[in-house]
């Protein structure tokens, strides 16, 4: 994803860790193999969180994760599933792309499917800027108001 993206999903990371010290958070989290950008853990229920940051298909991301639970790869009670999308899934005429739509209905599929999974869509209200471009100076705050929603949902 780049640099900026990394520093996004640190900074996320940092204030989950924070907030919810009963969860140990990792960036790069493994799921049989597949890193999910954010992982917490705690004795009973894991947190994945998926920054779609300018990705052309995030359902792959969705399918990808959802498709490990369905092999029983996961020994949890529960687990949160966040997919965060950043504004460059907005459309300008209003809504959101297409492709945003189709994510989001592969983890509404897949929480509908296992008990143990809740899944949700989360807002990152800022468009990332194209590679070398200049970071907004609010990100920060940005991540921060994404923390409270993600921990609103949790």
């Amino acid at each position: 994803m780049g640099e900026f993206a990394d520093d996004v999903n640190t900074h996320l990371r940092s204030r989950l860790a924070e907030r919810r010290p009963e969860f140990d958070w990792e960036t790069e989290y493994r799921v049989a193999g597949t890193p999910v950008d954010v992982g917490g853990e705690s004795p009973d229920q894991l947190v994945l969180l998926e920054l779609e940051w300018r990705r052309a298909d995030p359902a792959d991301n969705t399918a990808k994760l959802f498709r490990h639970l369905s092999e029983g790869r996961l020994d949890f009670e529960r687990v949160s599933a966040f997919q965060v999308f950043t504004g460059y899934y907005d459309l300008a005429s209003g809504g959101v792309s297409s492709k945003r739509e189709n994510a989001e209905f592969v983890g509404r599929v897949a929480a509908d499917s296992f008990e143990y999974l809740t899944y949700h869509p989360v807002e990152f209200d800022l468009v990332p800027p194209k590679r070398g471009g200049e970071r907004p100076g609010d990100w920060r705050a940005v991540a921060d108001e994404t923390v409270d929603r993600l921990l609103a949902l949790l």
